[in-house]
């Protein structure tokens, strides 16, 4: 239970700066003891003192060893620059862009954590973070955002694994007709 307290004050950026493979994971490592509270960047200050106050502890400054706080920004793709690779779907924890192979792709920044983890795939270096304009959000605006964005995680993990369960199926039908073929029966 303390895991999913911890878990809800974070970000859900699913950016992994603080070391861990998303918010859970790192929600687990610091209701666990393996991990401090002031690993997430873009929790920032704010974040850090809620997490102190849900664990009784002293709050303390962001570990520059994680990276450092930065406004809310979303990804932007440069639309003529864009080749289509696809590799930044691939890494977006909120399907927060749209795009096929060999298409320009977008990003539906009302969807976007800002991440940044569309940025190193890409081969053409065409996608930018820009500031958002407004950073004066009520606390239950960013909590309500970051809800939003771990359902859309949480859909993408499950559509993920459906696609993997649909692949593992026709790999064993595959190899049963494979089999069928080589035996004659």
């Amino acid at each position: 239970m303390m895991i999913e307290h911890i878990n809800a004050l974070l970000p859900q950026t699913q950016c992994g700066q603080c070391g861990f493979n998303g918010c859970r994971p790192y929600a687990e490592a610091i209701a666990a003891g393996l991990a401090d509270i002031n690993q997430c960047p873009p929790s920032g200050d704010e974040g850090i003192s809620e997490l102190a106050a849900l664990l009784g502890v002293a709050p303390k400054p962001l570990n520059p060893e994680f990276g450092e706080h930065k406004p809310k920004s979303v990804a932007f793709i440069i639309e003529q620059e864009c080749i289509g690779c696809v590799k930044c779907l691939a890494v977006c924890p909120t399907d927060a862009i749209l795009g096929a192979a060999k298409q320009m792709h977008t990003v539906i920044a009302a969807e976007c954590t800002g991440c940044e983890l569309c940025i190193a795939p890409c081969p053409v270096d065409c996608i930018v973070m820009q500031v958002l304009p407004n950073q004066d959000i009520t606390k239950a605006e960013k909590h309500a955002f970051a809800q939003h964005a771990k359902q859309r995680y949480e859909a993408r993990l499950a559509r993920k694994a459906q696609e993997d369960l649909a692949k593992a199926e026709r790999l064993k039908k595959q190899k049963a007709a494979l089999l069928k073929m080589k035996t004659g029966s």
